[in-house]
């Protein structure tokens, strides 16, 4: 069973945005941002965590994915900064 680390009261763990796929009927029209299902293991890279760290903070890790978005990794290492900020070790 992994152990999931206990965050602070009011803290939780960045969601990842991703891209929606492009429609071909509908031609260049971009259609916008959704919620992913986790970070993909270069966002993970980027931030300074392995995929076993992630899990253990509640960060959901998307396997498949292998985008490499710059909001997703500002989202990670912001929530990175919070911890350490809380006195948690990461």
């Amino acid at each position: 069973m992994k152990r999931r680390l206990q965050l602070p009261e009011g803290l939780k763990p960045p969601e990842a945005i991703v891209k929606k796929p492009r429609l071909r009927k509908l031609g260049p029209i971009d259609p916008g941002l959704r919620r992913g299902r986790g970070f993909s293991l270069g966002e993970l890279r980027e931030a300074g965590l392995t995929p076993k760290q992630a899990l253990k903070l509640g960060i959901y890790v998307d396997k498949r994915r292998r985008t490499v978005h710059p909001w997703n990794v500002e989202a990670l290492k912001d929530f990175l900064k919070k911890l350490r900020e809380a006195g948690i070790k990461v």
